[in-house]
């Protein structure tokens, strides 16, 4: 299987955000985003930014927990938009050079990251897209292969994701369901961003609980209220 740029697809989605973000009123950037309840849509370019940032600077004690992302989140809280957006720039254009020699792993959870806030702020902004990007593609199986990971260790049975680019089966053995959504869907899904109410009315057949398709409880819960976006 070849390779995902992983370099292009950073670059895209930080290309998108940016226009994006420049295109909005600093009242809207101050919204408090739905999908993240304690970030506005600034705070969100800030954790974009502090990522680079750190990995740019090797500062990973801590990598991915709340304590990280919000000391970079808290870093910025202040700054105007055009210093946000620099910032992930510079440090931005320092990290996408590599990534395409990071572990997969490692770089797949980075863009699966940005992808889902791409989509955080989009959904604050009323402005969908991204939806047919490279960072989609690398999102959906990164997370797809991590669910694979936990429901094969876990012998909790076969889903079959039925998507509009195709299917993929995770997990192994009995019981075996089948689940009809879109890639974003799904990406949305495992990542906490929808409710109890909508995981439950995923197009599915078979005894497979929905809540299931998350992650891990500890990290991602069902989000408090249905976020349509």
């Amino acid at each position: 299987m070849t390779q995902p740029d992983y370099q292009a697809a950073y670059r895209e989605l930080r290309e998108r955000v940016t226009a994006l973000v420049q295109a909005s009123s600093e009242d809207a950037l101050d919204r408090t985003a739905p999908a993240t309840p304690a970030w506005r849509v600034r705070d969100i370019l800030g954790h974009l930014a502090g990522v680079c940032d750190d990995v740019t600077n090797g500062r990973l004690d801590g990598v991915a927990t709340e304590e990280w992302t919000n000391a970079q989140v808290a870093k910025r809280r202040d700054w105007p938009t055009e210093q946000l957006l620099a910032d992930w720039t510079e440090h931005a254009t320092t990290v996408e050079p590599q990534m395409n020699s990071f572990p997969p792993i490692i770089v797949g959870q980075m863009i699966t990251d940005a992808f889902t806030h791409e989509q955080d702020i989009r959904g604050a902004l009323g402005s969908p897209g991204g939806g047919d990007s490279a960072a989609l593609e690398i999102a959906f199986a990164w997370s797809t292969d991590r669910l694979n990971d936990r429901l094969t260790a876990n012998n909790e049975g076969t889903l079959v994701l039925e998507t509009g680019a195709g299917t993929k089966t995770v997990g192994g053995g009995e019981p075996v369901t089948h689940l009809r959504a879109d890639r974003l869907e799904i990406v949305r899904s495992v990542t906490g961003r929808r409710s109890r109410a909508q995981l439950d009315a995923l197009d599915r057949d078979g005894p497979f609980d929905p809540e299931a398709l998350l992650l891990s409880s500890t990290i991602f819960t069902p989000a408090a209220s249905d976020l349509v976006e």
